[in-house]
């Protein structure tokens, strides 16, 4: 893509700033208001598959209220992800509270994200299904700015922040709206050394 002249339409390879409010289940849980517009680039699955796709062809200033089912975002709940880990196996410096998140390393050594779902005598109950599994989303969005990306953004397959720090693995829409126990969530940073061993969707 030519990068002298700014692009008029969403397209692949385009940097689109976007103001966006996400609903679910008839409730606000996220938006920009107030902040900036989320950046990222168009067709390199930096956004939903589904918000993705109903935003090509749309200019500058234009909005747009679009509905993805789980399929196109998050995924259908899958109960297999849900699984049961000893009371004994969970760190201790993890609290055993409903709707703490957690990291949990697997038998591959991958890092996965759960969610405290049920306390047991016994057992602690986690779900490594996305806590927007198996919901629909509305976003109405807005369209703030469009540029062409750089070669090295195209290269990484994400946009870089003005100071030069790459906004690599970042998602938007986040967790923590739904989550109970957002108090406790500093506390979690730190765990991916001391994790338990779990299984995942």
């Amino acid at each position: 893509m030519s990068q002298t002249a700014n692009p008029t339409v969403i397209a692949d390879d385009v940097v689109v700033s976007l103001e966006y409010t996400l609903t679910v289940d008839g409730e606000i849980v996220d938006s920009t208001e107030g902040i900036d517009p989320i950046e990222f680039i168009q067709g390199h699955e930096n956004i939903i598959a589904g918000l993705e796709r109903e935003l090509y062809g749309l200019k500058i200033g234009d909005t747009k209220k679009v509905t993805v089912n789980a399929a196109d975002a998050y995924g259908e709940i899958d109960p297999e992800a849900v699984v049961d880990v000893p009371r004994d196996e969970i760190p201790s410096d993890i609290p055993l509270k409903v709707g703490v998140e957690l990291d949990v390393k697997n038998e591959d050594g991958d890092v996965l994200e759960a969610r405290i779902i049920e306390i047991t005598k016994d057992n602690v109950r986690l779900d490594f299904n996305h806590v927007l599994a198996g919901k629909e989303l509305t976003f109405e969005v807005t369209v703030v700015d469009l540029r062409a990306a750089d070669e090295e953004e195209l290269e990484h397959g994400h946009v870089h922040s003005e100071d030069g720090d790459d906004d690599e693995d970042f998602e938007y829409f986040d967790e923590d709206d739904f989550d109970d126990e957002d108090e406790d969530e500093e506390e979690e940073d730190d765990d991916d050394d001391s994790s338990s061993n779990g299984s995942k969707k």
